[in-house]
């Protein structure tokens, strides 16, 4: 008879400030990438998943010390019982450290090195049991051929991994993209895959959506042993709210004559774990918390097999918004993957989820932490008073965590994107940024010098970042996850000297504007092709600004997310007060305008500097300049805001047209 499968219970649950709903599933509900500082002492890890009445596992790695081993803990076996990825150890009990219990917004640390080492660095990645997305089973071996030990992931599973947890032995791991059930490779070990026979011993007996096959001559089945497993679903659908997306893939690839390969996994993944199986290799661990980007050759890395400290840009992937890419490996050799989708999958229902403005004095100190609400996936940084080195050139600073923190634009100039700046900014934290590892702080952080951060974290329905090479093609989509048409798109090439193409939707789909510069709206009917974009894709021609071969971009996507942003036009009267209304209850935190039927500036306001009934400093996106204080240009009201009746022309002409990014 088949074993019956030990498990939490598999209801959704929503958190944080994103909508809601108990028969929907979302991929933040189940899975977290998580960083932390340890403290050697009692440290709670609110990671906003549900543990202690859904169950599932934790993984831990400290990210700097070889010593302290990949640690494993899991709800079934209970938070004192550790298994070591990359250790044969049977399981070890250490009552009151480390994981020493699972709550329902995460789990909480004891002291000891492993998982809390005083002030290191350590990265958790939690699992929750969720139908078609992941389960754990416990079972006590007999010894029984081709044995079916039952799971309830409700699909096929796409990759199960053993550990003995009574005795020392490897870890067996089977993935569906291997030569057949027989055929499995060792998570602690880098040996190529092959007809191990720990699942099924011949062949003959089949991974099904009910069962998986252990062997008796295996490392899966030992008579009175006892065992875990972790069972992966593969492209089950099961989420989003029509239930049928898919945010969890378990797949190969084989590199081409050049060593290269695309991998399309229809989204944008958080973290993958690959292995290649044709040859030896490490179990690599990238994931976006960690610097897994959109530039090659720039990846963090972790290996589950050894307990060595982060590779800091050793890997090779970098993303796309529909998979990832392999650019530099040996050809033909053949990997195999296991991909989770990047969250949130939730529309925001309010601003402050997804964006936080702060302002800060410089104080030349290094690791100084910015902001304390917002995972930051854009930062838009000013120096208020133009006064720290190179602002006087460079202006507003635009950092993303796509394209990897080392990485700066500035919206005043035309140039490609400066690297060098990890020293600086740091997005490795779960919600707000650093200013870096460098003491020497003249950039974003030097003495007496006046900054604004606006942090935005991506959503759909609200800002989606998305980043492609050009290659001349006219009409060329691209991609996006916003789930809606952007609204309003600011493109810039990242490895060149060229300007921002800016669409918005108030303008048409044959016209752009010039972030970088004050123009009317350009008609152009290339640049576009004539063609507004779409809840899935956009579309662009083949000006240099957008997508000249062989030439990189990024692109920041908006739209109107009710409650949360609001993307639209309106008419200018001179001499009289203009009411914008965008549908909020609380007034607007942040401001961007620009007019379109004649020159004009890109003015930005936000609540950290202050827009009141009184006067409101402002900042130009496309200019170098201060932050001007002592105008009343702009007052925020419930509903939205308002243009004032002594806003000059670039605000408020009569018959002028302006658009404007409004966020509550």
């Amino acid at each position: 008879m088949p074993l019956i499968a030990t498990r939490g219970a598999a209801s959704a649950q929503g958190f944080g400030e994103f909508a809601q709903s108990a028969a929907v599933n979302y991929i933040e509900e189940v899975f977290s990438t998580f960083l932390y500082t340890g403290n050697n002492s009692t440290l709670s890890i609110n990671n906003s998943i549900d543990l202690s009445t859904k169950g599932g596992l934790v993984w831990i790695k400290n990210r700097q010390q070889a010593a302290y081993y990949h640690t494993l803990v899991d709800t079934v076996r209970g938070p004192s019982n550790q298994i070591y990825s990359n250790a044969t150890d049977a399981q070890y009990t250490a009552t009151g450290l480390d994981v020493t219990a699972f709550t329902s917004t995460g789990f909480t640390l004891g002291p000891d090195n492993f998982c809390n080492q005083n002030n290191g660095n350590n990265v958790s990645w939690t699992f929750r049991e969720q139908p078609k997305f992941f389960d754990i089973v416990t079972y006590t071996g007999n010894g029984t051929n081709n044995r079916a030990i039952s799971h309830n992931l409700g699909s096929t599973p796409g990759t199960v991994i053993v550990k003995c947890t009574s005795a020392v032995a490897a870890w067996p791991v089977w993935h569906r993209s291997l030569a057949g059930s027989n055929y499995n490779m060792y998570l602690n070990l880098t040996t190529a895959s092959g007809a191990q026979g720990d699942f099924s011993s011949d062949g003959s007996a089949s991974i099904t959506s009910t069962t998986f096959p252990v062997s008796n001559g295996g490392l899966a089945n030992t008579n009175a042993a006892t065992y875990v497993a972790y069972v992966f679903a593969h492209d089950a659908g099961g989420f989003g709210l029509t239930g049928t997306d898919n945010v969890i893939s378990c797949g190969s690839f084989t590199l081409d004559g050049s060593g290269n390969a695309t991998v399309n996994l229809g989204y944008e993944p958080q973290w993958v774990m690959y292995k290649r199986t044709t040859a030896t290799s490490d179990w690599f661990m990238v994931d976006t918390m960690r610097g897994f980007v959109a530039e090659p050759g720039t990846d963090n890395l972790l290996s589950a097999n050894t307990a060595a400290a982060e590779d800091v840009g050793g890997g090779s992937f970098y993303l796309t918004s529909t998979g990832f890419k392999y650019p530099s490996g040996t050809p033909s050799n053949t990997w195999i993957y296991i991909a989770i989708r990047r969250g949130p999958m939730k529309v925001p229902t309010v601003g402050t989820s997804v964006y936080e403005s702060t302002t800060y004095t410089g104080n030349n100190a290094s690791e100084r932490k910015i902001g304390s609400s917002v995972l930051t996936d854009l930062l838009l940084l000013s120096n208020r008073d133009a006064t720290a080195t190179d602002w006087s050139t460079y202006a507003q600073f635009v950092f993303d965590r796509l394209r990897g923190q080392n990485l700066s634009l500035s919206t005043s100039n035309t140039n490609a994107q400066i690297s060098g700046w990890n020293n600086y900014c740091n997005f490795d934290m779960n919600t707000g940024w650093d200013t870096g590892s460098t003491a020497d702080q003249q950039y974003l952080n030097k003495t007496s010098s006046t900054y604004v951060s606006n942090a935005l974290r991506r959503a759909p329905s609200f800002f989606d970042v998305v980043c492609y090479t050009g290659d001349s093609v006219t009409p060329r989509t691209i991609t996006h996850n916003l789930g809606v048409a952007p609204e309003l798109m600011l493109i810039k090439s990242r490895s060149n000297a060229r300007g921002w193409a800016v669409y918005a939707n108030a303008i048409g789909n044959n016209k752009y504007l010039i972030l970088n510069g004050t123009n009317a709206a350009l008609t152009d009917a290339t640049i576009w092709v004539n063609t507004a974009p779409t809840s899935s894709v956009f579309t662009v021609g083949d000006p240099f600004d957008v997508n000249n071969s062989g030439y990189t971009y990024v692109a920041y996507l908006f739209a109107t997310c009710a409650g949360v942003s609001k993307v639209g036009s309106y008419t200018g009267n001179a001499g009289y007060t203009v009411t914008v209304p965008c549908g909020f209850t609380s007034g607007v935190r942040f401001v961007l305008i620009k007019r379109t039927d004649s020159t004009g500036d890109w003015y930005v306001w936000d609540s950290a500097r202050g827009i009141i009934a009184g006067n409101d400093p402002y900042l130009l996106l496309n200019s170098t300049a201060a932050e001007v204080t002592g105008t009343d240009y702009v007052d925020t009201y419930a509903a939205g805001f308002e243009v004032t009746s002594t806003a000059p022309a670039g605000l408020n002409a009569t018959g002028g047209t302006y658009i404007f990014l409004a966020i509550a």
